[in-house]
């Protein structure tokens, strides 16, 4: 078992970085939080959950859109939890579980595609698509996805890659992904009380808080790509749990950490130049971001993880929040320790 780490030195120096983007005024307000293996743990808030519309501070207590960290914490682990389980095969082609995805056209691309490639994001899929113009009932988007002949293009980080995987566990399941258990401290909307405020949706026209920025997750009423609300806490709960399953060789764990190109392993990223977790990560460290302004990195090398999660889009996107600079620069502190 790795060594117990001092958190201390780390958190603060880390911290005061958030700090200095929050008096800047680049950033509303943010949770900074690190834990590690035996539990040990440190949280801290700071600046305001909303500016806009009403002020209220941020808490370690203030609930987040997490954004992507969706496809790490919820969809990837389920997908890789089947697999253990063999209810899937990881190399078997989503028509095994999807067998109507692109019926229309037996011979197409779409349908060879893998439950790996989709986890690795090594798929001709478009990176994004604004699947919310195309109508607004849930189902009927749901084969829209499925029966478009998409564009094909070089492999790239896409969120169709997770719209899929999310539309295999709901079959599986037999029901929709917000009727599924989001894990444990987690859940699939937030309290406006007590949530951060994220964007001025101009489709919605209202400020959104509570549910999910994501426009396709709100279209679709549920998705494999994002939804998911949580806590700092409940955030580095889940890291400590992987720490810990790491320890007993856990396949799931196992094919997390396990490299399927330079960039990516099955869900996560890995370091690599111009990553989030910036210059200074050892190779066991895997990480993902969340566009809200959302992020976490687990060590398993040195036995701790840490999380950033901020507000950075409240109340726009359309805005230079520095949120890329800080990331790599608070996880630099952190390993400088």
């Amino acid at each position: 078992m790795p060594e117990t780490a001092d958190l201390a030195a780390p958190f603060e120096a880390a911290f005061a970085l958030l700090k200095t983007t929050i008096d800047e005024g680049r950033i509303p307000g943010g949770a900074l939080g690190m834990i590690d293996i035996q539990g040990n743990r440190l949280t801290r808030a700071i600046g305001l959950a909303q500016k806009v519309g009403g002020e209220r501070p941020m808490t370690v207590d203030t609930w987040f859109d997490l954004a992507s960290l969706t496809k790490v914490i919820f969809t990837t682990r389920r997908i890789l939890e089947l697999a253990a389980a063999g209810t899937i095969d990881l190399d078997a082609p989503l028509t095994t579980v999807i067998p109507d995805f692109r019926q229309y056209a037996p011979n197409c691309w779409e349908r060879t595609v893998t439950f790996r490639q989709c986890l690795g994001h090594q798929t001709p899929f478009p990176a994004v698509e604004p699947i919310y113009t195309y109508g607004d009932d849930p189902d009927r988007l749901r084969a829209f996805v499925l029966q478009r002949q998409w564009k094909r293009g070089e492999p790239a980080y896409s969120d169709i890659n997770y719209i899929l995987l999310g539309i295999a566990l709901e079959r599986l399941a037999g029901k929709h992904i917000r009727e599924m258990d989001a894990g444990s401290g987690f859940a699939f909307s937030g309290d406006p009380k007590v949530t951060a405020a994220t964007e001025f949706c101009a489709w919605r026209n209202r400020m959104i808080c509570g549910d999910v920025h994501d426009e396709n997750c709100y279209a679709l009423q549920g998705s494999g790509h994002a939804g998911l609300f949580g806590t700092a806490d409940a955030v580095l709960d889940y890291a400590r749990d992987l720490l810990q399953r790491d320890l007993t060789n856990d396949p799931v764990v196992k094919w997390m950490r396990q490299p399927l190109s330079q960039k990516r392993t099955h869900g996560w990223e890995r370091p690599y130049a111009g990553w989030s977790g910036g210059s200074l990560c050892n190779d066991s460290v895997i990480g993902h971001t969340g566009f809200t302004g959302t992020a976490l990195w687990i060590d398993f090398e040195r036995g701790r993880a840490w999380t950033l999660l901020t507000n950075r889009v409240h109340p726009t996107r359309h805005f230079d929040s520095g949120i890329f600079a800080l990331r790599a620069a608070l996880s630099d502190v952190i390993n400088r320790y």
